[in-house]
């Protein structure tokens, strides 16, 4: 297992559309394998293939309180949305450090594929619809910021290059 490098906004390769899994291999679940160790080490509640730049559709989260419950979704599918709106404070491994509120469905159904290559279908609401909503946006090359403003987008954006430049000038 390794801890894979994750993408920073504005990153333009956050903004690619992963492709369905054709088939889950021992490739795929090694990739499973590193997700779930690069979450749990940032911490985070959930990550995108997209996130690590490889433009798979795999879904890695764990919203438990010990954080050993790890869910796996490979080719997710939103199937029903509630029109009922919940607002939630969101973060971003790839935003780090900046946190805003979304309007996103409350409750939601997805369908998948597990692991192991079986179909399932789940209802989530709470932190879990919320986490889902969020890693399928990355999917399609949507990061959670696009949905505030121009204006905060620009500013977190500026932050972000900021951020990264300070990085590298540390190494």
């Amino acid at each position: 297992m390794a801890l894979l490098p994750v993408l920073c906004y504005p990153d333009p390769r956050l903004h690619k559309r992963a492709k369905p899994v054709v088939k889950v291999d021992e490739r795929i679940k090694a990739i499973v394998k590193d997700m779930a160790e690069t979450m749990y080490d940032a911490p985070g509640v959930g990550l995108a293939a997209t996130q690590v730049d490889i433009h798979e559709q795999i879904i890695v989260i764990d919203v438990s309180d010990e954080q050993n419950e790890l869910m796996v979704f490979i080719n997710p599918e939103l199937v029903w949305a509630s029109e009922e709106k919940k607002s939630w404070r969101e973060g971003c491994l790839s935003v780090p450090e900046y946190y805003d509120e979304v309007d996103r469905p409350a409750n939601i159904r997805v369908k998948a594929i597990d692991l192991h290559g079986k179909p399932f279908e789940i209802e989530a609401d709470g932190l879990l619809a919320v986490c889902l909503q969020h890693e399928m946006d990355h999917l399609q090359g949507k990061v959670f910021v696009e949905y505030l403003s121009l204006l905060k987008r620009n500013r977190i954006s500026l932050k972000m290059k900021k951020r990264a430049k300070e990085l590298a000038e540390q190494r």
